[in-house]
């Protein structure tokens, strides 16, 4: 490892109480929290069976109903008395570390949990239209059996359509389709007044979701080693799905799935996946993985020993792959249950894995709340494929964290500029996995508690995270935001484009009615009056983002 990846000289930490029950928590977590979460796993699932017992037609008949109570509600307030709009599910609910501070301020709910259904598959036309808190899990239930798949499925299963449509839901098949929200070609919409309206990308397409073609029983996956420094590590990540001759479209050369991960410095593992029929599957000497059953090694882990047996193919059934991250939470839960990898916990009380998050982040009191923002590390990194050695580089310096999560993604080039877009004349540059329409992401995935907090160092976690964003807005990346954000809003918007965002805001009438999504990601409680305020100046100033093409 060269010189300039040294990490930084830290003094020792002196551990107190909070160390303490952090250490031992998980004594709750398997008394209380993992039985709770399985409860709550079963009647959720019954729930998800009695809705497929309808049918499409009556699913659809229960959203119109509900659909009204909302409008209703938004009807009825008075906006000189009543808070902002903003859903009533609980803030300790959302999956993620990011606590959910802006609900402590006074605000005007609207019930949403009905809105969890399918309401109809489309073979014909291929696309989906479900509701916003339908999972990942849940959709793929119902649509693996049919041979379909949405074009991205997240691989945990708690992981909601809302959610992923908001927070840049991303998955091994994102090479080729995009982010989640790429993915949708319809949108039902309440507006501030309560006016329902439908916003699609083709008049004639009244559903929700793009599915896949191609999709067969099994999933060919192929792990295969990589050795050397960061920048060896992160070339033979790029060489995996992106072809030299910048043939990205050709599926001859670009594998269905992709996914990396950084075991340390100097070794990883990269892997792609190809659908297979059944015969394929078990013809006479193929291996086949149903790594979904409880007591099967976590994923990461399985595909860790490619590090010592050299490169390998094996044969998982489709769905289980989709989901293999699922039961250990990528690697978090490590740190969760430090012994919840091992062969007698995984058979003895796999099944019940993994706890809800919501249930976490429920039975933590403010003391490890903030224990694990500053010694924790949950973040999501969207970088330019080319600058991904950098982002790896960056991360030993900084944070020191194991493994690491790489998956690629495209960023369109759209006639208009949204939030997030594509390095300007990208194209020209004509650089590995990019397109003429298209330039390659990835997303790299920081989960775990980093390098000096486990060797007892002093770690500031705060100023670590603002160090990242920095890095971002220098280097055209972009961090989702369901994460820790340190951000003030004049580097939001540095980072994030404003224009189109701003305009939209006040076209339909959201500004004084639903809070800005700088206040929804900002750290911190937000008062009543911060948030009235902010939201006044934006309503009587025409701000320069707003005004820029």
């Amino acid at each position: 490892m060269s010189s300039e990846l040294e990490v930084p000289f830290r003094p020792k930490r002196k551990k107190n109480l909070v160390d303490f029950f952090v250490q031992f928590r998980w004594i709750v977590v398997i008394f209380v929290v993992l039985p709770i979460s399985a409860t709550i796993y079963f009647f959720l699932y019954l729930g998800d069976l009695r809705s497929e017992w309808k049918s499409y037609k009556s699913r659809q008949k229960e959203h119109d109903e509900n659909v009204k109570k909302v409008v209703k509600r938004l009807k009825g307030r008075n906006p000189a008395k009543d808070g902002l709009v903003c859903t009533a599910r609980k803030p300790w609910i959302a999956v993620g570390m990011r606590n959910v501070d802006y609900k402590r301020a006074r605000h005007f709910e609207v019930d949403l949990s009905a809105f969890r259904n399918i309401l109809d598959i489309d073979k014909e036309r291929m696309v989906a239209k479900v509701e916003p808190l339908v999972n990942m899990g849940q959709i793929s239930r119902a649509t693996v059996p049919l041979n379909l798949a949405l074009a991205v499925v997240a691989e945990l299963d708690d992981l909601t359509v809302g959610g992923l449509i908001n927070g840049y839901g991303i998955e091994g098949s994102s090479h080729i389709y995009g982010l989640f929200a790429d993915t949708v070609v319809a949108y039902e919409l309440v507006l501030a007044d309560g006016k329902v309206v439908r916003a699609t990308k083709d008049k004639s397409i009244l559903t929700s979701f793009m599915l896949s073609h191609g999709l067969r029983e099994y999933m060919k996956v192929t792990y295969t080693p990589v050795k050397g420094n960061l920048k060896d590590l992160a070339q033979g990540y790029i060489d995996s799905f992106a072809p030299k001759d910048r043939d990205q479209d050709n599926p001859e050369k670009v594998p269905d799935f992709v996914e990396g991960m950084i075991y340390n410095p100097r070794e990883g593992v990269m892997m792609t996946g190809r659908y297979a029929s059944k015969d394929e599957a078990k013809k006479k000497g193929n291996v086949i993985n149903c790594c979904g059953w409880w007591y099967k090694p976590w994923f990461y882990q399985h595909a860790e020993t490619a590090l010592k047996k050299g490169e390998f193919v094996e044969y998982i059934p489709t769905r289980e792959y989709y989901h293999r991250h699922t039961r250990s939470l990528y690697w978090e839960g490590k740190l969760i249950i430090p012994f919840g990898d091992q062969f007698w916990f995984r058979f003895l009380l796999g099944w019940l894995m993994p706890p809800k998050v919501s249930l976490l982040k429920a039975t933590q009191g403010e003391a490890i709340r903030n224990y694990y923002h500053e010694n924790h590390v949950i973040q999501d990194m969207l970088v330019p494929l080319y600058k991904v050695a950098d982002a790896l580089e960056w991360v030993h310096r900084e944070m020191e964290v194991y493994p690491l999560w790489l998956c690629p993604h495209r960023m369109f080039r759209l006639p208009i500029k949204t939030m997030i877009y594509p390095e300007p004349g990208f194209e020209q540059q004509k650089r590995q996995g990019d397109t003429a329409y298209a330039q390659m992401y990835t997303d790299v995935g920081v989960y775990y508690a980093p390098g000096p907090i486990l060797r007892g160092e002093v770690f500031d976690g705060a100023e670590a995270v603002r160090k990242m964003e920095k890095w971002l807005i220098e280097n055209h990346g972009f961090q989702p935001q369901y994460a820790v954000s340190e951000l003030n809003e004049k580097d939001f918007w540095k980072m994030f484009d404003a224009s189109l965002y701003e305009k939209a805001r006040r076209k339909y009438g959201a500004v004084g009615t639903f809070m800005s999504v700088y206040y929804k990601s900002k750290k911190g409680r937000k008062t009543e009056k911060e948030v009235a305020e902010a939201e006044k100046e934006r309503a009587e100033v025409e701000t320069p983002e707003a005004d820029s093409s």
